[in-house]
């Protein structure tokens, strides 16, 4: 049989290298949705059966737990810092578009139950991680509070990094009494930013 030729070589690498992005792409979307139902101790097990890969193949993306932790988290702040200029250039309104925004930034902020429990033997890759989530979030947050002011939707004078620890603030609490559902206060904080003649 003749051998496989460089070019054929570098197809079949390239296509094992889009499987394994696949792969890792799944497993990171699968154990999204089982840390928000079951927390960050969710068994690994759980999460191959919602990827549907072996668990083989989660340990080769993500030697232990805190290395999946951290992908995970990293690929949330990425998605929610993405939908930030979606949201503008496809919402009614800036407003709506920041509406929108922050509801995603506490679906974000709600599954991040657990992690510095996850990560507590690693500072450093906590620390990292907290300092990415503010690099990429707060330029998205500022561009949409200075559309909506720029629309005269809201007042001026709302800095990002008071808003968006307000809202976490606001979601501390939610897990331990089901009585209490932050998105309302969060809904009046919005509110409460918006000119007196916005409707």
């Amino acid at each position: 049989m003749a051998a496989e030729s460089p070019a054929g070589q570098q197809s079949s690498s390239r296509g094992k290298r889009a499987d394994a992005q696949r792969n890792r792409q799944t497993v990171l979307d699968a154990a999204a949705e089982v840390f928000a139902t079951s927390g960050v101790d969710a068994p690994i097990r759980q999460i191959a059966a919602a990827a549907g890969v072996g668990m083989a193949t989660i340990y080769r993306h993500f030697p232990t737990r805190a290395d999946l932790v951290t992908a995970v988290y990293r690929h949330q702040i990425e998605g929610c810092a993405e939908a930030g200029p979606n949201l503008l250039a496809d919402a009614g309104s800036p407003f709506d578009a920041l509406c929108r925004w922050i509801d995603l930034f506490v679906d974000f902020l709600v599954t991040k139950h657990g992690l510095a429990d996850a990560l507590q033997s690693d500072s450093d890759r906590f620390a990292a991680l907290h300092a990415y989530f503010l690099d990429r979030l707060l330029p998205v947050c500022a561009r949409l509070l200075d559309a909506a002011v720029d629309a005269g939707d809201i007042r001026p004078g709302t800095q990002p990094y008071e808003l968006m620890r307000g809202i976490g603030n606001l979601c501390i609490g939610r897990d331990d009494d089901p009585r209490y559902d932050p998105r309302r206060l969060i809904a009046l904080l919005l509110q409460g930013l918006k000119q007196p003649h916005a409707s």
